[in-house]
């Protein structure tokens, strides 16, 4: 894992976009971002069970596995969105990135490799991508049945019950 702020400068998606600010782990820490590096799927079995997570399953995200949706995929994960459930993704294969947008509204860039796993909270604004190898293979874990509901950012989900009660949780524990 290698985490820093995003460049924002234009280009692909699937670019590093890396302004050379880095960011340590302490501090996705206190965004609410969770981190661990397992070699051994024992320790995501431990995790799962300690977190109650009770489902998963393993997505491919390649053009080969995906055919002609994957360039319109790609585009629906980059979406700015929250989700109501903890978003928890362990990386097997390939690698590919996270943005989550900080106490200060700026993206926070989180590349992930093979045995990084990383959990999101519920109500953290957020996007995926591949990087420029276009392949990516992740185990997903969700606490009830498998579901992936994105709730893109607008005014309305400003004020979505789990988006605040994010911000109050990531206040509480200093990050603003």
């Amino acid at each position: 894992m290698r985490a820093y702020f995003h460049d924002n400068e234009a280009g692909d998606q699937r670019d590093l976009h890396d302004s050379g600010r880095n960011v340590d782990p302490e501090y996705l820490e206190k965004l609410g971002v969770r981190y661990y590096s397992f070699s051994k799927l024992a320790d995501v079995d431990k995790l799962a069970s300690d977190r109650q997570y009770k489902n998963r399953d393993v997505i491919t995200v390649s053009p080969e596995k995906m055919g002609d949706v994957y360039e319109d995929k790609i585009k629906m994960f980059y979406n700015e969105h929250l989700h109501e459930d903890e978003e928890i993704r362990y990386i097997r294969e390939g690698q590919g990135f996270f943005d989550v947008r900080n106490e200060g509204d700026d993206w926070v860039r989180i590349l992930l490799t093979k045995d990084d796993l990383i959990i999101l909270p519920a109500g953290i604004y957020h996007r995926f991508t591949t990087d420029s190898n276009n392949y990516i293979v992740a185990m997903r874990l969700f606490k009830e049945e498998p579901k992936w509901t994105p709730l893109n950012r607008g005014p309305e989900v400003d004020n979505n019950p789990y988006r605040q009660g994010y911000l109050q949780s990531v206040s509480a524990i200093g990050a603003h």
